[in-house]
């Protein structure tokens, strides 16, 4: 099975560190966050990697390789442009095209997530895309005010279970080939049209290790959460 990886991205947020390195190489606890990916996805049968590179490729390249010393096969896809989410992934549609499905993941997210439960529900539903949601979590803590103005509860970055958040994991059909632009963000073209079709899924996933690592903040809370994953085995995500 095949899984595609977007990871050309700049990674401005977490500059100086991406200064001289692209973002999927930043380590969290030790590894790197594409190898942490891989590691996931050959766990569940996924063992043709395609990653999307553009900014620093060389560096994924020689870093990943063929792919074999990580127990997969790697094919890289160059763009020599930002093309957005969108465009990466229609840039990828040679090596795609044939396939009945495929996994695609945002380069920058850690989880231990089960995807296949995406595959199930885009081949049961017949959709071209099944998302992977995962509860919001506020970043800021949350009151609960009274008519007097009095506070009442006080919840510290609470998870909102009400609301549900795009995890940047997707299950797809060469169908979505079919919307994707040719420069663009998936987000913006191909899934609101998608929706309207009703060929717009999603999985809602609860209790499970999702991270998305987009500021230094983050790489240190994903690494003291894994270290917390590494005493519970049976939650672990390697």
């Amino acid at each position: 099975m095949k899984a595609v990886i977007l990871a050309g991205g700049f990674g401005k947020r977490l500059r100086p560190y991406t200064s001289e390195k692209p973002k999927p190489l930043v380590e969290v606890a030790g590894k790197p966050i594409l190898v942490w990916q891989i590691e996931w996805l050959k766990k569940y049968g996924f063992n043709e990697i395609v990653l999307l590179v553009g900014y620093l490729r060389e560096k994924i390249i020689d870093y990943i390789g063929s792919g074999s010393r990580l127990g997969v096969r790697a094919t890289y896809i160059v763009e020599d442009e930002p093309l957005g989410t969108g465009g990466a992934l229609k840039n990828a549609e040679p090596v795609l095209r044939n396939e009945e499905f495929f996994i695609a993941m945002n380069g920058d997210i850690i989880t231990n997530l089960n995807p296949m439960r995406l595959v199930e529900r885009l081949q049961e539903k017949r959709e071209a895309v099944t998302i992977a949601t995962v509860p919001l979590k506020s970043p800021y803590g949350v009151l609960e005010i009274d008519s007097e103005g009095r506070i009442q509860s006080f919840r510290e970055k609470p998870v909102l279970t009400e609301y549900w958040i795009n995890a940047g994991i997707y299950a797809m059909t060469p169908k979505v080939f079919d919307y994707l632009p040719v420069k663009g963000d998936i987000e913006r073209t191909a899934f609101p049209k998608l929706a309207s079709e009703n060929l717009l899924g999603a999985v809602r996933y609860e209790d499970v290790f999702w991270k998305s690592i987009d500021t230094y903040k983050d790489v240190e809370e994903a690494a003291r959460e894994l270290a917390m994953l590494a005493e519970r085995p049976v939650a672990s995500i390697s």
